[in-house]
């Protein structure tokens, strides 16, 4: 049965990096790049002081800094369990790929698809009920993720299993902020 999964997961891959061409290299390859994504950072970086505050809004700032650390230290911690070879490192699809880059890391699960909706998920919770179109925040971890099976350089299970987590770790995080914001600043 995981072989099917593993041998669909693949399948899955060689087909959506296949639907990537020439003309759209560029568009994918500065979508990947986290430092293109700094518009929206500080964007969300001025919305936090702009509604919290200077005081609440640096210890939001702060927790947000170490959320993002710790998600993307956290899928270390999984690839170094999992050691899962990246698409364009392994030998059994490297050569059906279009792969643009070539990173040598470990492939499950994506810190992109991870780390992207963990600071998603958190920045929508938190400004959901100011902003009406905070929703369109998960643009974001949907491109940048998305970028990572175009390049061949992530399975889609690596992005689904990824993106899941940070879901996870988004939620659970904008809960303990709740509380230890209203623990620290209403006693």
């Amino acid at each position: 049965m995981f072989d099917i999964l593993i041998q669909k997961d693949k399948q899955l891959l060689i087909y959506l990096n296949s639907l990537g061409s020439e003309q759209w290299d560029p568009f994918w390859l500065f979508i990947t790049n986290q430092l293109n994504w700094a518009p929206l950072f500080l964007l969300i970086i001025f919305l936090i002081f702009k509604n919290f505050g200077w005081k609440k809004g640096g210890f939001i700032f702060l927790f947000v800094i170490l959320l993002v650390a710790f998600s993307d230290q956290f899928t270390n911690v999984i690839r170094g369990i999992f050691e899962r070879l990246r698409p364009n490192n392994d030998p059994s699809i490297k050569h059906a790929l279009r792969t643009l880059i070539t990173p040598q890391s470990y492939s499950f699960t994506s810190g992109h698809a991870t780390t992207s909706m963990t600071f998603s998920v958190f920045v929508y919770f938190l400004f959901r009920d100011t902003y009406k179109y905070m929703k369109f925040i998960f643009i974001f971890p949907i491109f940048f993720a998305y970028s990572r099976l175009y390049l061949g350089v992530h399975f889609p299970i690596d992005i689904l299993t990824g993106a899941t987590i940070g879901t996870i770790l988004g939620f659970s995080a904008f809960k303990l902020q709740q509380s230890l914001v209203k623990k620290i600043f209403t006693a």
